[in-house]
């Protein structure tokens, strides 16, 4: 369990810098994401980081160790592939216990290293099985026992779910995170999906063009974007143009109407234009003494627990999110109203 330090961190392919001076620190012990949209630089920093894509300058610490320049074999990594990269000629214990034989183990320790390895991923009773008896869940387990059985100092996962449905995507999201918990392991993950992330992380960093957009907690992150394109990327946002008119108070002008709110950022002086975050979720059918909207609801979507309606408020359309919706709202019905409170409206820089 050992702090992972990353100092202005380089890497280009050619006329495209695919990491640009990005330094951050995970803690001891922390589960950190990585996310962002494809071509962001969150892959390369993960192989950066198992040694796989030396950086063209910067450092890399584990602990107190310098490792930019260790090769990927000495790092003790442990890492999980997308593909599992599993052999399937191999018996599930063969798979797990490659690593240690590639150390040259001894022979009574990988026996107990495996079984012990095998139980922390509920696959005990699994290890003469074949690979290709094995369903995707089943062989993701695997693959974790694999990389945990070496008892690396830091876990590294690459997009581990993104092969398997959504009910073991759902099962799969905790069981990574008991068995890093259990096992005390500082782990950096990888993925595109914002809800993985937000359900699992101790703390994520949302990257653009080979940059640290914003680095927080998930309810951080999701209720305090820094930007509008990580309000865009995190979830769903309805986004409003607009003028700010006070910056203590948090008022700010719009073409359909005055708005109060939270700047996200220092800095904003009155009259700089500034852009509205307002969370599908946050609206509620009701009226209060500010940030309330008379529209239409041209559009409703019912998805069971919610609805989903789209409001139409002048030439501007609103997406809102009902909670355990009620009588469904016909879209000849008359207007209605729609409030937010304020400290769910975000004020962005444009």
């Amino acid at each position: 369990m050992i702090p992972i330090v990353i100092e202005n961190l380089v890497k280009s392919f050619g006329a495209t810098r695919a990491l640009d001076c990005v330094s951050l620190r995970i803690e001891s012990g922390e589960l950190f994401f990585l996310l962002g949209p494809s071509g962001c630089g969150k892959t390369t920093l993960l192989r950066s980081l198992a040694g796989f894509c030396p950086p063209d300058s910067g450092r890399i610490l584990f602990g107190e160790t310098d490792v930019t320049n260790l090769p990927a074999h000495k790092r003790d990594t442990g890492m999980m592939f997308q593909s599992y990269a599993l052999w399937p000629h191999l018996t599930v214990a063969k798979n797990v216990a490659f690593g240690l034989e590639e150390r040259r183990v001894p022979p009574r320790e990988i026996r107990e290293r495996v079984a012990a390895a095998l139980e922390a991923v509920q696959m005990g009773p699994c290890g003469d099985r074949k690979i290709n008896q094995l369903s995707g869940g089943q062989q993701q387990r695997v693959a974790l026992a694999r990389a945990l059985v070496i008892r690396p100092r830091c876990l590294l996962l690459d997009e581990p779910l993104s092969n398997l449905d959504a009910r073991l995507r759902l099962e799969m999201r905790s069981e990574i995170r008991r068995v890093c918990k259990d096992h005390g392991l500082t782990a950096v993950y990888v993925t595109h999906d914002q809800k993985e992330a937000l359900s699992v992380a101790d703390r994520m960093a949302v990257m653009e063009s080979g940059r640290v957009a914003q680095i927080g907690a998930p309810r951080d992150v999701y209720q305090r974007p820094a930007s509008r394109a990580v309000a865009d990327f995190i979830g769903e946002s309805n986004f409003l143009e607009g003028t700010l008119d006070s910056p203590s108070a948090g008022t700010v002008s719009t073409a359909i109407g005055i708005f109060h709110g939270t700047p996200a950022v220092s800095g904003l002086s009155a009259g700089s234009p500034v852009v509205l975050s307002i969370r599908p979720e946050c609206w509620r059918f009701e009226w209060r003494p500010e940030n309330c909207l008379e529209g239409r609801v041209v559009e409703s979507t019912f998805l069971g627990e919610a609805a989903q309606h789209t409001l139409a408020v002048g030439g501007v359309r609103l997406k809102i999110l009902e909670s355990n919706p009620g009588c469904p709202i016909a879209s000849d019905a008359p207007a209605c109203r729609v409030s937010v409170d304020a400290r769910d409206v975000v004020i962005l820089p444009p």
